[in-house]
């Protein structure tokens, strides 16, 4: 097998405009274009470009492909209605969270399941061994799609310049077909930014079109292209978790702060419940570490993995980092014990690199737009 990252459709293009590409999940990705600052603000203020085809695309089909869903997945997919998405959890038997997961009902039978590009090939055989005993296909379509967001507080009046379906009526978290740019798409409003925006699968061989229309039309609303590395402070701001970061094996939802994604109430029995449901009663009896938000008072950046400290005691971990371009100061999303989570603690801090960083606990998201 040959170890070179994958290219997405648009490969050729994002080298055109100067990208820096960057190694992720096995994929050659642009990590900026220019500014990662004037990237991550164009998306809070107009608009944003971004190529997200290293996403896993997995179409589940048949007579009980909802039934499947509900015992393979911790949400209720049978309660999805057509044209709606729904954000779900995929864990293993002990209960650890093996991805987070977005899944659309495109049809009656039909579902796709988009998983994140590092655990596309976990997620497609742990469903390929749960459909055993029931009706349902599990296709690997990774390949049959281009998936291309725009986001931001333009992005509705960037689409609708180019496509005649009801972006009005598409409420958040529904996806319809259409026509963009004269491309067949399925146009999903859905994000990871914080703001409104949309994203659009498309057939590979049309992503360049679809790119280069959408670049036109966004440009009197200054639409730019953006790279993964705003992608990440864009969905930080907004309190939104990453897998490897926030969500790994080691955890449950319930650790993750997530238990409201597991629907015990959903009928039959399904894969991890029993762990869960002990999860579920730790949570409650002994809170696990709390998942914060950590805003730093001087300059100095934290990094996932960095201890949190209070009066000399490690109380926590960082799990992501960086510098706020919308605060405009250092933040960090981390676990800490439930005793120092409260907003407000007084004496917090970030040891980074042998030197303890006063920190403000506040709640998360630290960003929300306003509707």
């Amino acid at each position: 097998m040959s170890n070179a990252p994958r290219l997405t459709a648009l490969d050729a293009l994002h080298r055109s405009l100067g990208a820096t590409m960057t190694d992720f999940a096995g994929w050659d990705m642009p990590l900026r274009y220019a500014s990662e600052r004037d990237e991550h603000n164009a998306v809070r203020t107009k608009a944003g470009l971004f190529d997200l085809s290293h996403m896993g695309e997995i179409t589940v089909t048949g007579p009980q492909a909802a039934a499947f869903l509900n015992f393979a997945l911790v949400g209720n997919i049978g309660t999805v209605a057509v044209g709606r998405a729904r954000y779900t959890m995929i864990c293993a038997e002990d209960g650890g969270i093996l991805d987070d997961l977005i899944v659309y009902r495109l049809g009656e039978t039909e579902y796709m399941v988009v998983a994140n590009a590092g655990n596309a090939q976990i997620v497609l055989d742990a469903l390929t061994a749960r459909a055993d005993g029931f009706d349902a296909v599990v296709r690997d379509d990774r390949d049959a799609y281009a998936l291309i967001a725009v986001q931001g507080p333009e992005s509705p009046a960037i689409l609708a310049s180019v496509t005649d379906a009801d972006l009005d009526g598409l409420k958040y978290y529904a996806g319809l077909p259409g026509t963009v740019a004269g491309v067949p798409a399925l146009i999903a409003r859905t994000g990871y930014t914080g703001e409104d925006g949309f994203e659009l699968f498309v057939a590979p061989e049309h992503a360049e079109q679809l790119w280069q229309a959408l670049t036109a039309a966004g440009a009197p609303h200054g639409l730019i292209p953006c790279g993964l590395s705003c992608r990440d402070t864009l969905r930080l701001e907004a309190g939104m978790p990453l897998y490897g970061h926030e969500l790994t094996t080691e955890l449950t939802p319930f650790d993750a702060g997530l238990g409201r994604v597991v629907k015990f109430e959903k009928e039959g029995d399904f894969v991890g419940r029993k762990a869960l449901e002990a999860a579920a009663e730790r949570a409650e009896s002994a809170p696990p570490r709390k998942l914060v938000g950590l805003i730093a008072e001087g300059r100095r950046v934290p990094r996932a993995g960095f201890p949190v400290v209070a009066e000399g005691q490690v109380i926590g971990q960082v799990t992501s980092g960086a510098p706020s371009p919308t605060l405009g100061k250092p933040i960090a999303i981390a676990y800490v014990d439930a005793a120092h989570a409260a907003p407000g603690t007084a004496g917090v801090g970030v040891d980074i690199r042998g030197s303890h960083e006063p920190y403000e606990v506040v709640t998360l998201p630290f960003y929300k737009r306003q509707k």
